[in-house]
């Protein structure tokens, strides 16, 4: 799995009880993985389609350093699956996972339309040097 962010708890992503709010680490991770799927189908048109089970291990605190991992699992006709880890950036502690999450590639129709790839690419490798 690649670690491509990395957040800082500040005050206002804490919930009553001090600790990281659930719901502003699941936004930064819809985040990531559409910048993600937004990168590799170079499409800026990209919809969160699904979010399986997410399985909270550990929190947060304020003034810790949050990593963002993905790993891609499969690529559709028009989507892209993928996994994701949260985790303490200094114990490596994992904070929350999620098995899947459904990208989808959209036309510009706004309806699912094919995006051609098939592997993961890199954007270096785009570039004519």
């Amino acid at each position: 799995m690649r670690f491509h962010t990395r957040k800082w708890v500040k005050p206002e992503d804490l919930n009553p009880n001090g600790s990281l709010f659930g719901g502003q680490l699941l936004a930064w991770i819809d985040e990531e993985a559409a910048l993600y799927t937004i990168i590799q189908f170079e499409n800026s048109k990209i919809v969160t389609k699904f979010i399986s089970e997410i399985n909270f291990m550990s929190s947060a605190a304020q003034g810790d350093i949050v990593e963002l991992g993905i790993e891609v699992l499969k690529f559709g006709k028009t989507s892209l699956t993928l996994k994701c880890e949260a985790r303490n950036k200094m114990t490596r502690e994992t904070i929350l996972t999620v098995d899947n999450i459904v990208m989808v590639n959209l036309g510009s129709d706004g309806k699912p339309a094919p995006h051609g790839k098939t592997r993961i690419e890199f954007v270096k490798d785009r570039l004519i040097g």
